[in-house]
């Protein structure tokens, strides 16, 4: 299996698995959005015998109040098809997503997931910033992990997601 980033030859497949996935389209209606929006993403699929079986996106979020000096990522969503679920084919996009992040200059990402899951990465509460989701959510299922030490000590604030995401 390999992890690379989307092609355009692939929007059909990555839509298929988004809408597999997650059992209806809003998930890969938000892709086809947030794609379309122009903003920078970072947009990766896994693939195994020239088949697309998984895909992880990260777009740009902000926090208020706006600290221009900090770039975070949202990572949202992250599908992979269900005859290939529980194979680690997740953890290998979370992981090599977050390298991507890091090396295109964000300094933490986001994510609203599963609190069981996402920790094995690094991903804690951002409550223990002063970080909370635009979204009404459990403090223990928005989370966040620094990829440079330090950077969200005094950040603080309310992530705010693209527009795209009030699609879901």
């Amino acid at each position: 299996m390999i992890i690379r980033s989307e092609q355009s030859s692939d929007i059909e497949e990555i839509r298929r698995i988004n809408i597999e996935a997650f059992g209806s389209e809003p998930e890969a209606d938000l892709v086809e959005a947030l794609r379309d929006s122009g903003i920078p993403l970072i947009s990766l699929v896994a693939e195994k015998d020239d088949e697309l079986i998984g895909h992880i996106l990260f777009s740009p979020v902000s926090i208020e109040p706006e600290n221009a000096d900090v770039r975070i990522a949202g990572l949202a969503p992250m599908a992979v098809a269900t005859a290939f679920q529980n194979r680690e084919i997740g953890s290998k996009l979370v992981e090599e997503g977050l390298k991507r992040c890091k090396l295109a200059g964000y300094v933490a990402v986001v994510v609203l997931g599963h609190p069981n899951y996402y920790p094995k990465f690094g991903f804690i509460p951002s409550v223990k910033y002063g970080i909370k989701s635009e979204y009404d959510v459990s403090s223990d299922v928005f989370m966040v992990i620094e990829l440079v030490d330090g950077v969200l000590a005094e950040c603080g604030g309310i992530v705010r997601y693209h527009e795209a995401f009030n699609l879901l």
